[in-house]
C-alpha cells in the first residue's frame, strides 16, 4: 500500500447508509471532498424522507458550507412544508452560494409560503442569488406587481431590454445592482442609467465615479452627461475612488530587511530576481569572508535599497488609473 494512500479518508458506502437508514452518517459523508459522493449522499438522505427532517434540520446549524448545501439539497428532495421555515432563515446566511442553494430548494418545494422571502432577495448582492429568486418565484407562480416589482425581477433574470423599458421607475432596482460584487453587472447598470437619462439617477452615478474597478468609472464618466450632470462635478466623484499609493515606509523597510521584496511589494517584476540574487551573493559572501566582513559589506549596501525603495514609492502616481 503507498504511503500517502494510509492517509486518505475512505469512501462512505452510500448504498450501505442508506440501506441502513444512518442519517448522521450520510450527514457525515456530506464532508467528503468528492463531489458525486457529496450530490448521492444528498439524494439518499432525501429519499429517506421525512424520517431525516429532524437530523438534517439539526445539522443546517453548522457553520460547515459544504454540509449545509448538501442538506439544502436533501430539503429540497423531500419537499416538505415543515422545512419553508428554516429554509427561509437560511436565505440571509453569510455565504452566497448558501443562500443560492436555498433559493432554489424553496422554488423546488413550491410552496407559496415562501414568496415574500424570495422576493426579499431580489436585490441580494450576489447576482446568482438574485437570480435562483427570480427563478423559484417564476416556478411558485408569482408574478411581480408594479413597476419596482418587475423591475427588480427582469434585473434578477438578466432581461436588460424589459428593465430598460419600465423606464424611471426602474431607477431604484438599478442602483442596488451597483453593490454587486461583479464589475460586470455594475458597467451594465450604469450603462442602462445613462441611456434612460433620468436625473433620479445623479445620486448613483456620482457614487460609482468612485467605484473601485476603473471601467465602472469610465462607464459612469460617459452616463453621468446623458442624465444631466454637469461634466465639472465629474472630477468630484472620482475623487472618491480608492487611491493606489504604497505606503514608502513598509517599502523601505521591506527592502532593507529583504532586499528586492520592498519592489515587489510595489509591483515591480524585478523585485523577485533582486530577492534570489541577494540570497546567493549574502551565501557566497559569507562563506568566502566571514560573519564580521560580510556585514560591513552588505548593510550600507541594505541601506541603500531601503532608501531607493522609499524615494520611488514617494514619486508613484497616487491615482489609479
Amino acid at each position: 500500500m503507498p504511503f500517502l494512500d494510509m492517509f486518505k479518508a475512505k469512501k462512505p458506502d452510500i448504498e450501505s447508509l442508506a440501506r441502513k437508514k444512518n442519517i448522521r452518517g450520510l450527514i457525515r459523508a456530506l464532508r467528503f471532498r468528492d463531489v458525486d459522493v457529496q450530490l448521492d449522499a444528498a439524494k439518499a438522505l432525501g429519499c429517506l424522507g421525512p424520517d431525516a427532517i429532524g437530523d438534517l434540520l439539526t445539522a443546517l446549524k453548522i457553520r460547515d458550507k459544504t454540509i449545509k448545501l448538501g442538506i439544502i439539497g436533501a430539503l429540497a428532495e423531500i419537499r416538505s412544508p415543515e422545512t419553508i421555515g428554516p429554509l427561509i432563515a437560511t436565505l440571509s446566511d453569510e455565504n452566497s452560494e448558501v443562500r443560492w442553494q436555498a433559493a432554489l430548494a424553496l422554488g423546488e418545494i413550491g410552496d407559496p409560503a415562501a414568496t415574500m422571502a424570495l422576493k426579499s432577495i431580489l436585490s441580494d448582492p450576489d447576482k446568482y442569488v438574485r437570480y435562483a429568486s427570480a427563478t423559484s418565484l417564476t416556478m411558485i407562480g408569482w408574478k411581480p406587481g408594479d413597476a419596482d416589482e418587475k423591475a427588480r425581477y427582469f434585473a434578477a433574470m438578466l432581461e436588460w431590454n424589459a428593465v430598460r423599458q419600465i423606464g424611471r421607475p426602474a431607477v431604484q432596482a438599478l442602483v442596488s445592482l451597483l453593490g454587486d460584487r461583479d464589475s460586470a453587472v455594475r458597467i451594465k447598470t450604469v450603462d442602462i442609467l445613462g441611456e434612460m437619462g433620468e436625473k433620479d439617477a445623479t445620486p448613483a452615478l456620482m457614487q460609482s465615479l468612485g467605484d473601485e474597478n476603473r471601467e465602472v468609472r469610465w462607464s459612469a464618466a460617459l452616463a453621468a452627461p446623458k442624465c444631466s450632470i454637469p461634466m465639472k462635478a465629474l472630477p468630484r466623484g472620482l475623487s472618491r475612488r480608492p487611491q493606489a499609493m504604497k505606503n514608502p515606509w513598509i517599502a523601505g523597510f521591506l527592502n532593507f530587511l529583504l532586499p528586492g521584496l520592498g519592489y515587489a511589494y510595489l509591483g515591480k517584476w524585478w523585485g523577485t530576481m533582486i530577492f534570489q540574487i541577494d540570497v546567493l551573493t549574502t551565501v557566497w559572501l559569507f562563506r568566502l569572508e566571514g560573519d564580521d566582513n560580510s556585514y560591513a559589506v552588505l548593510l550600507p549596501i541594505y541601506l541603500l535599497l531601503g532608501l531607493h525603495a522609499w524615494y520611488i514609492t514617494t514619486k508613484m502616481p497616487k491615482d489609479p488609473p
